[in-house]
């Protein structure tokens, strides 16, 4: 293909991202991406997608839900796609959770050899790390690595 083609197929779409036909199907039903229809039915993606379907993938790879993205795309103008200014917009918006999450798999990643805070003392399992299932006043789940350490004085 060209690289002064301006539409491109779904299967060169696909081909391109490394995104599968049938997302690329569902992105569009979600209205996060959009085609054209040739006379025989066809679709067409404006080569701007290419930059579309990155930034939808890039976002689920940092742990944005498709619904995030859709806000993030619907802020932009006209529904174009984003570019270097927007994507530094969007991109510094994230950062706070990008870090919590950081830290969090930081957190986990330095806790795998140790009690994770499962709330398992409730099955009187595990007096040695949570003595008086103290990780119970904490909330459910696995308090020792959601919960920030404690701040030493």
């Amino acid at each position: 293909m060209p690289a002064t083609t301006l539409e491109l197929t779904i299967g060169a779409l696909s081909e391109r991202t490394g995104v599968t036909v049938s997302a690329l199907r569902f992105y569009e039903a979600e209205g996060l991406i959009a085609s054209t229809r040739t006379a025989g039915g066809q679709r067409r993606f404006h080569r701007e997608m290419l930059r579309r379907v990155s930034f939808i993938r890039v976002a689920q790879t940092v742990g944005l839900s498709l619904e995030e993205v859709r806000t993030a795309l619907a802020s932009l103008p006209e529904g174009r796609t984003p570019d270097e200014k927007d994507w530094a917009t969007l991109s510094a918006s994230w950062r706070p959770r990008l870090d919590q999450q950081i830290a969090m798999m930081e957190r986990l990643r330095d806790r795998l050899e140790r009690c994770i805070g499962c709330g398992c003392l409730s099955l009187k399992v595990c007096a040695m790390f949570n003595p008086e299932d103290v990780a119970a006043l904490r909330g459910p789940g696995a308090r020792f690595v959601i919960d920030e350490p404690a701040k030493r004085s």
